[in-house]
């Protein structure tokens, strides 16, 4: 069985670049999510990867690794956040954030999309604010996931600070 060669090509521009007005409040809320810092910020960070691995997001995978690697993240972490709950590379709080990103992501692959116990540990491991930018960012990356995987965004369109590449 043959696999079938796809050429990467976008469907249409940015939707945010040609309804123009949709760009500042996503920037503010990305400068908003930005803010939080520490282990929290770290978390956040790898629950937005995982989202965008589960949502196939080529363009966000990169930019997340990216971050996380302006982040001082290391490569193997990265790696590791396909399966981790098969790997000892992570702490409790981070475990938290990705079993969440999952049940957020996944809404529909169960009867009860985000299970308490999975609400339980996080809320467990962050505060209330922590864990409002968890929720915050996980629906913003899965936003920035569907947006890009419907109109076929192509992660070399894109220039290094996240905006569209100028033609000619």
């Amino acid at each position: 069985m043959s696999v079938p060669t796809v050429t990467p090509k976008s469907r249409m521009p940015n939707p945010a670049s040609i309804v123009p007005e949709a760009m500042a409040p996503l920037q503010s809320l990305g400068q908003l999510l930005g803010r939080l810092e520490g282990g929290p910020a770290r978390a956040l960070s790898l629950a937005m990867l995982r989202t965008s691995q589960l949502n196939g997001c080529a363009l966000c995978i990169a930019g997340s690794c990216q971050m996380l690697r302006s982040a001082g993240e290391n490569e193997e972490r990265m790696l590791a956040v396909t399966a981790w709950r098969e790997s000892t590379r992570f702490t409790a709080p981070e475990r938290a954030a990705l079993a969440l990103a999952e049940a957020m992501t996944r809404l529909s692959d169960r009867p009860d999309p985000v299970p308490d116990p999975v609400w339980n540990e996080a809320a467990r491991h962050f505060s209330e604010r922590e864990l409002a930018y968890l929720v915050l960012g996980i629906s913003t990356q899965n936003l920035y996931n569907r947006v890009n995987v419907t109109t076929r965004q192509v992660s070399a369109d894109w220039g290094e600070a996240g905006a569209p590449r100028r033609a000619g």
